[in-house]
Parts: C-alpha cells; structure tokens; sequence
C-alpha cells in the first residue's frame, strides 16, 4: 500500500515538473538568432524587439548575428538549436519562404524545423531610379525596358534575393528586359545607385528612405501603401493590377518542439509590445507596418508565400548563386 501511494506520489510530482519549468520561463538569458550583419533591416527590427521583451520577461533577449549564404547559415544554426523556448530566430522573408525552393541541398526545412510565432513587421519594397534616367513613373520605366531590352543596369543582393525576384515578377508581367548587376549585399549596390553606375533597384524601403527624401534617388512605386511615401503609388496603382510582390517581413520563429504555451506567449508579447507607444514610434520611424497575427495565421501565410514563390522560381528555373 504504501509502495503504490509512493508512486503515486512521484508520478503527481513528475507530471507538474512541466507546468513549473513552464510557469518560470524565461529562467535565464534567451538567443535571438538573426542571418544578417548588424545594421541591417532585419537586424534593426530584431534589436527593437528583443529590448521590448527584455523589459517584459525581466530577462535578457540577446541578439546573436550569423550572417551568410542568404540567411542559410544562421538558419540552420536556430533549427538545430534545443527547442527548450531559449532560442528563436528573426528573419526576412528569403530564408524562410524563397530559399526552400533556390537551394537543393538546404541544410533546415523551413516548414518542418520552425514553428511560427509572428510575421512582425512588414517593410514595403519601393523601386526607385538614379535621377538620370529618363523616366517619372514606372510605365516610363518598364517602357525603357521595352524599348532598350537588357541595357538598363539594375542592382540586387544577389540571384534568388527578394530585389532580384521582384524584378523579375516585373519583367514577367510587361514584357521588360533589364540588366541584372549582383552584389555582395545591398549597401554596396546603393553605392553604385547612388553613383549612377547602376540605374535602379527594388530596395526595402527603410534602408532606401534617406536616400529618397535626399533626393539623390527616385521613388517610382511600392509594394504596399506607406505613410512614410504618402504619394507614391503601390503597383496596383501604376497600371499592373495583376502583379504581386511581397513586401518583405521580418518573421519570428522557433524550433519545431519548442512548447506550444511559450509559442503563444510570445506571439501575445510581441503584438503587445508593437502596440505600445514606445515600439510603435520607432516602427514607423522605420517605415516597418506592425502584422498583429497569431501563430496559426502567421504559418499559413508563410506557406502560401512559399507556395507562391516555388511556382514562380521553378516556372522560370531560377538558380541560387551558390
């Protein structure tokens, strides 16, 4: 009798561990794994919203940056973290909806090795040109490329990058032909815009915003209506109602295992977080739009966007740069 109210005992105790491990997260510092450089848009949002849940959960989010092969290697690094809720990952759209389908040897799943907390911020894409060349409007634009096709140089962060797909949806839609120029990210591919040495760019449009409002470069058009560019137009309104390019998001995942009460405690504190005063200035100061989703919404709109993506890449059999 009293070897069966021992185990009975010990069981109850097992079976609360959880909920007590669960009820004291975060017990110590948590990894904000970003696949960026510091400065960047990503990198940028990450730090905002690490602060804001530092002073949530009273202890350290701290960013930890893993740059290179588009995001791949810090990729990898959170998918292969322990699912324990003490590392996530913050990460613009291409390693989490483009790569799956540019990269045969991908060494995460995006679908099966993360699960989704929050989409986070929006950062609208704007095509804008070097002031010498002669178009006011994105029909002038395309039209150049009609007329002169692969003559005029744009710049991107590479083949497979979101600038040189979005491009390329462009170029698909009306017929346009441009001259793709690669570089090694995207700051010294504003160099040469700048310079006039290439002639325009898809750009997030916080990093192109200074350039803009200097005037030393010229906003054609959006992907999504902005504030921070109340009189440019969005593609729908340029004469391409068809035409749909994403504007880049800056996602919050963690492993696939991490547990589902911490999942949902993030993606409460984060919108949250984004809804306070303080978060939301700085946001907007960063032409970034708040997506204030769940979990589930946040995941199915990620596979449709890597849905959408897969048909494209694989229609126009489009090769990352390896």
């Amino acid at each position: 009798m009293r070897f069966a109210t021992g185990v009975t005992v010990t069981a109850t105790l097992l079976l609360a561990l959880p909920a007590l491990a669960q009820e004291t997260w975060p017990a110590r510092s948590v990894r904000v794994i970003v696949p960026s450089s510091p400065g960047g848009g990503t990198d940028t949002y990450a730090r905002l919203i690490s602060h804001a849940l530092s002073e949530v959960f009273k202890q350290p989010f701290v960013v930890d940056n893993k740059p290179g092969a588009s995001g791949n290697i810090g990729a990898e690094a959170a998918a292969k973290a322990r699912p324990d809720g003490y590392t996530f990952f913050v990460s613009a759209s291409p390693a989490l909806v483009i790569n799956p389908s540019l990269y045969r040897d991908l060494p995460y799943s995006a679908e099966r090795d993360f699960v989704a907390i929050a989409r986070g911020v929006a950062s609208p894409l704007v095509i804008c040109i070097h002031p010498s060349v002669q178009a006011r409007s994105l029909a002038d634009l395309l039209a150049l490329g009609r007329r002169e096709p692969g003559t005029l140089p744009y710049g991107s962060a590479g083949i497979g990058s979101a600038p040189y797909l979005g491009v390329r949806v462009l170029e698909e839609a009306s017929g346009a032909r441009f001259l793709h120029v690669p570089y090694k990210g995207l700051g010294p591919a504003y160099k040469d815009l700048l310079g006039g040495q290439i002639k325009f760019m898809l750009a997030d449009l916080a990093s192109a915003l200074p350039h803009i409002r200097g005037g030393k470069a010229l906003a054609l058009a959006v992907t999504e209506r902005t504030s921070a560019l109340p009189g440019t137009p969005t593609l729908a309104e340029t004469g391409l109602p068809g035409v749909a390019i994403p504007s880049s998001f800056f996602g919050v995942v963690a492993p696939t295992g991490t547990p589902s009460a911490i999942v949902q405690r993030m993606s409460v504190e984060i919108v949250k977080a984004m809804k306070s005063p303080q978060l939301a200035e700085k946001l907007e100061a960063q032409a970034y739009i708040p997506i204030f989703d769940t979990p589930e919404l946040a995941a199915a709109a990620m596979k449709r966007e890597r849905e959408a993506w897969a048909s494209f890449i694989k229609k126009h059999a489009i090769v990352a740069e390896q």
